[in-house]
């Protein structure tokens, strides 16, 4: 299994520079013909076309529409599913910091779709915002270069842009999950993950760190990349796992909805296990201390996640802060509530038919 999540490389897009080095005139000639502007010689306008053809350019609407205008008090904030509770806190405790500074909060939904993410961010920025807070997805981000408002991706980095970013410590949060289990006695244990984006990378990153840290090697069998990151697939994957013939005696849940998958297949198999494998989950979610057995969680501040770029963005907008783009890096902490304190029993084989 890969710890490493390769993307095609993609071929460079022609920029105005390339436009104006194949017509052989200067920047600012070239802006004027592709923003409609006035006082080009028709030559020399037609020779831009010219380049522009031939090498493919596009204007980047985006950047284009971002340019400064009148001073704004609307921040947009680009977001996955709001159904999901982890993006609604982040929404909640930025519109509070937001607010007490006098700014609205422009709110975009876009589940993991680049060409979507980017339409809702150009209609966001149409509205002259002041500064941009995108969770982003998996594709470039290199169209918001230079775009001349501040950006703060929240929860994992861009690709294609160097800028600020607030995230939580993946790799430490795996780290600590699995090194807690290895603590109760644990050889053998199960790892389900969600599909593989920058922070399911991270938090496997972690749980092998603490296997090596153990001396233990990591059964690559009990490494479970899902096709879905949702409840039902972790759910499958746990049945899967718990009747083979050797199962393992703890599994880690990489996030919240592959938890609830994993605790709701135990719950079905039952009798049928010898055992209950312990569980940690990563990132904590409702009423899971009120379960039977309380769920052991590895959880974050996520408000403060929220909260935390919210003060970046309102600082970048006002000037206040001028330092190079930062990374902030939010720790997280187990609450141990009794699935994660299980210990391994006997291979916890399953009870022959």
């Amino acid at each position: 299994m890969s710890e490493t999540f390769p993307t095609k490389p993609e071929v460079p897009r022609p920029t105005m520079i390339d436009v104006a080095r194949r017509a052989g005139v200067g920047l600012g000639t070239v802006s004027r013909v592709v923003n409609g502007g006035h006082g080009v010689r028709d030559e020399t306008a037609q020779r831009v076309r010219a380049a522009i053809d031939e090498l493919g350019f596009q204007r980047n609407e985006v950047a284009r529409a971002l340019r400064p205008g009148k001073k704004s008090t609307s921040l947009a904030l680009v977001l996955g599913d709001l159904t999901n509770p982890f993006y609604a806190t982040i929404a909640k405790a930025s519109l509070e910091i937001a607010g007490q500074s006098g700014f609205a909060v422009v709110l975009g939904s876009v589940d993991e779709d680049p060409e979507g993410e980017k339409r809702a961010i150009q209609e966001l920025v149409s509205r002259q915002v002041a500064g941009l807070m995108i969770v982003p997805d998996q594709g470039d981000h290199a169209f918001l270069e230079g775009a001349g408002v501040p950006v703060v991706f929240v929860d994992r980095p861009a690709t294609g842009i160097d800028a600020d970013i607030v995230m939580v410590d993946n790799e430490g949060g795996g780290r600590l999950a699995t090194e807690h289990l290895l603590a109760q006695g644990h050889e053998r244990i199960a790892i389900i993950l969600a599909p593989s984006y920058y922070t399911i990378g991270r938090r496997l990153r972690g749980f092998r760190r603490a296997h090596r840290a153990a001396g233990i090697d990591v059964d690559e069998s009990l490494v479970i990349q899902l096709p879905e990151g949702n409840a039902e697939a972790a759910e499958k994957a746990t049945h899967e796992v718990m009747l083979r013939p050797d199962p393992p005696t703890a599994i880690f849940a990489s996030t919240n909805f592959l938890t609830e998958g994993v605790l709701r297949a135990l719950g079905e198999l039952g009798s049928e296990l010898e055992s209950e494998p312990a569980v940690v989950g990563f990132d904590d979610f409702r009423l899971a201390d009120m379960l039977p057995t309380p769920v052991t969680v590895v959880a974050s501040d996520i408000a403060e996640l929220g909260r935390s770029a919210a003060r970046l963005l309102l600082d970048r907008a006002s000037g206040a802060d001028t330092r190079p783009p930062q990374r902030i890096v939010l720790p997280c902490g187990l609450i141990k509530r009794g699935s994660g304190e299980r210990p391994p029993d006997s291979a916890a084989k399953r009870k022959p038919r």
